[in-house]
């Protein structure tokens, strides 16, 4: 079924990306209209091989499909063509419960939130979840992107979410696969956007389901994304952490040359202070390459702004 075709959406809509998952959909369909029977619940099948997509319909969920692979092409085809009050999105693994869901959007209709992130990590995420580094790497990617935006989400990468219009409508998204929920959240804290966290339990798959996350790959990708939207949104300070870096060694092996000649007048280690000049203005480019990407960035920051304020 087409999106562009469908019938008017209703207030809420329950956005659910799958790729084979016909162990869990019907599940997680049914158990999202039973805590919002008014909510519109569609699932976007991403190419996959079992019945996912005739389950999710007999289930009574709406299903669209989306051939380019991944979640990030999911999100983007869904959050360009479908129009609400309130976007949820939550994945069709069953990992999620569906309990908090009545909440996440009474705070985005009535409560002015612009993204409500369903935290996993202060309830049972630590504990029930058993797969190699994925602890380690949730850990890691929170201090990293908390720390450039001196914020306090306590997880960066919880795929349960409940969004406004303005924040759906106005959300470049540039990932194609997990890498989205990085990307989505870093745009929302540079952004200025209204964020909170609410507690969810998280559970294990069921005994047959697999996950399509790669722990490595996947990671790999992540951390990548985190590191290229911090240049891109943080450019004075990323820039001037290389410059201080390259000033500092610079610096620091013009030491011996200076003593040197001020000891005997002499300046015999030439090479040495060319390259250890060359380096301090390399530092002091990179410092005005960062000045003037962070005025470009301010500048896409106040038209991001004026956009939002005439709709």
């Amino acid at each position: 079924m087409s999106l562009e075709n469908s019938e008017q959406d209703a207030r809420v809509v329950v956005l659910i990306p799958c790729f084979n998952e016909a162990i869990t959909i019907a599940k997680v369909v049914t158990d999202v209209r039973r805590v919002l029977p008014s909510a519109q619940v569609i699932v976007c099948d991403n190419n996959s091989t079992d019945n996912t997509a005739q389950i999710a319909s007999d289930a009574g969920a709406r299903v669209v499909n989306e051939p380019r692979q991944g979640k990030g092409n999911v999100l983007r085809s869904l959050f360009r063509n479908v129009d609400a009050d309130c976007y949820i999105i939550i994945d069709g693994d069953d990992t999620y419960p569906v309990d908090p869901l009545p909440q996440m959007a009474d705070m985005v209709l009535n409560g002015g939130v612009d993204m409500v992130i369903g935290d996993r990590i202060s309830s049972s995420y630590l504990k029930v979840n058993q797969r190699r580094y994925h602890n380690s790497g949730n850990l890691l990617v929170r201090f990293l992107i908390n720390k450039m935006f001196k914020s306090s989400v306590p997880d960066i990468l919880s795929g349960m979410r409940a969004f406004s219009p303005l924040f759906v409508k106005n959300f470049p998204i540039l990932s194609k696969g997990f890498e989205i929920e990085t990307e989505m959240t870093i745009y929302a804290l540079d952004n200025n956007f209204v964020v909170h966290s609410i507690p969810v339990a998280y559970n294990n798959r069921p005994e047959g389901s697999t996950s399509k996350l790669n722990t490595y790959s996947d990671g790999l990708k992540v951390i990548k994304t985190a590191f290229s939207l911090f240049v891109h949104f943080k450019p004075l300070l990323f820039f001037s952490i290389l410059a201080g870096i390259l000033f500092l060694a610079g610096t620091i092996g013009m030491i011996p040359v200076f003593v040197e000649y001020f000891s005997t007048g002499l300046v015999p280690r030439f090479p040495t202070l060319i390259v250890c000049g060359f380096v301090i203005l390399l530092s002091l480019l990179l410092l005005v390459c960062g000045l003037i990407l962070e005025v470009a960035n301010t500048r896409h920051k106040q038209l991001v702004e004026i956009l939002m304020n005439k709709k």
